[in-house]
């Protein structure tokens, strides 16, 4: 795949201007304040495994509407002050896996929070345990258009939900130190990243990994791969339901929630990613931070040669250093 879309100068400085309904915040502080009428932790249960340098936990929380969602909890073995946590989100079609699938964070001192994806975990890595329990009309097959007529019931109001009550049930966990919460994500992943970054306050660092979820018209008219195929399968049948869409996603472009993010962030980009244009993910860097009074500090680390799957363990690698210069890690 050669490079398809803006030349790196003009992607430094994109601006797009993104849709933002005049709503949005009292869209998301009453679905918030909704969710945090329920106990947020509902079981933390240790869990026998082989791994002898690292303590797993299964942990369920309260996320949307009360509703049950799954999360692994690792941590280093035999160490009993609280660590700083990373939260983390997963990738479209996957679910929480294994618990030995991800132990770099905690062999790097850190305890780590992965979040099951509601609905999700059928298509790879080792599956999932969370059900999505909302209701929607007449869809495209995937998440995109699951209760696309109403933001109120969009699958993404569900999700996002979920992931800021995780940061909460982290916080909440015993042996984390809930002063020093990271989030971070690949793909979808990175989206919800983004999300929580506008929605929760207080948050060490961010670490979107080619975000998905971002100036979702450009990325849904720029390529033809799913995810954001799903908007236009659904336009060609649903003729005339373009304003509908883009009203709904205006309620859930990370590039809204970009805006009101405040923690200092470390992106990446890959420029021949065809799933997650890179003109979509400078869209939500250039415009990181900006209802926040002053620019938060913020990197991104470009993958020019790389379609989505970006930097992989080369950027864990960075997000590592990065995260350990910024505020040092709890040793073991």
């Amino acid at each position: 795949m050669p490079l398809f879309d803006m030349p790196v100068e003009e992607l430094r400085g994109y601006l797009p201007d993104v849709a933002e309904p005049q709503d949005f915040d009292e869209f998301w502080a009453r679905t918030l304040r909704d969710a945090r009428r329920h106990e947020v932790l509902v079981d933390v249960a240790p869990v026998s495994t082989s791994l002898r340098l690292v303590d797993v936990h299964d942990v369920t929380f309260a996320g949307f509407d009360g509703q049950p969602v799954r999360a692994w909890l690792t941590r280093p073995a035999g160490v009993p002050e609280p660590l700083p946590v990373v939260v983390e989100y997963l990738g479209y079609g996957g679910g929480r896996g294994l618990p030995h699938e991800r132990l770099a964070w905690a062999a790097a001192g850190y305890a780590h929070l992965v979040m099951d994806t509601r609905g999700q975990g059928s298509v790879w890595s080792g599956g999932g345990a969370t059900p999505d329990l909302g209701v929607s009309g007449p869809a495209v097959p995937g998440f995109m258009t699951r209760g696309i007529e109403d933001p109120h019931d969009h699958y993404y109001r569900r999700l996002v939900t979920d992931a800021v009550r995780a940061v909460d049930a982290a916080r909440a966990l015993p042996g984390v130190d809930p002063t020093r919460v990271t989030i971070t994500g690949i793909s979808q992943g990175g989206g919800v990243t983004l999300a929580v970054a506008g929605l929760t306050e207080g948050l060490t660092a961010v670490m979107p990994d080619v975000p998905f979820m971002c100036h979702v018209r450009r990325g849904m008219t720029l390529t033809d791969q799913a995810p954001y195929r799903e908007l236009v399968t659904y336009l060609a049948v649903h003729r005339g339901a373009e304003d509908m869409v883009l009203r709904t996603w205006s309620y859930l472009d990370a590039v809204n929630f970009a805006r009101r993010a405040t923690a200092p962030a470390l992106f990446s980009v890959a420029l021949m990613d065809t799933i997650c244009p890179p003109s979509t993910v400078y869209a939500a860097y250039n415009h990181y931070g900006s209802h926040a009074g002053s620019r938060p500090t913020t990197d991104i680390v470009v993958y020019r040669y790389n379609q989505h799957e970006g930097g992989q363990a080369h950027q864990t690698e960075r997000q590592l250093t990065w995260l350990g210069d910024l505020h040092g890690v709890a040793q073991p």
